[in-house]
């Protein structure tokens, strides 16, 4: 049985430019600083989302998706479930394309609302490790 995840990951990964990654953290240990580095060496613009964080990865960091200036293509969320519901919220708001829900963060309520407002979902995967896989 095929991935049925497949086509949204690849659809994402084709067409977006800008990430919003929201929980993006300044600590080099952290898996979200170390997928934004992938995400920009496979020629993605990042954004870290951020409260408290003046610039993660040498990048400008906003207090919320709604501060960042200019179009998102996709809301990258590192947050735990129980918070992810509002990122994918202000993805809706914000006219995001999609919503990335990182590996072990599930929201199927949220997913919902982001699929009826038009939005690409991804749930509970990675993007740096699919981008991996595409190369193989």
């Amino acid at each position: 049985m095929g991935d049925p995840q497949r086509d949204t990951i690849d659809r994402i990964l084709d067409t977006a430019t800008v990430f919003a990654v929201v929980g993006a953290s300044p600590d080099p240990g952290r898996a979200s600083h170390r997928v934004m580095g992938v995400l920009e060496e496979h020629g993605y613009t990042v954004v870290p989302v951020r409260p408290g964080e003046a610039s993660v990865r040498g990048h400008r960091a906003y207090p919320s998706v709604a501060e960042v200036p200019g179009p998102i293509d996709v809301v990258d969320v590192f947050r735990r479930s129980a918070r992810a519901g509002a990122h994918v919220d202000e993805a809706i708001e914000v006219g995001a394309k999609a919503v990335w829900l990182q590996l072990g963060v599930v929201d199927e309520e949220a997913a919902a609302r982001a699929r009826e407002a038009g939005l690409d979902v991804v749930i509970d995967r990675c993007p740096a490790i699919e981008l991996r896989r595409r190369r193989r």
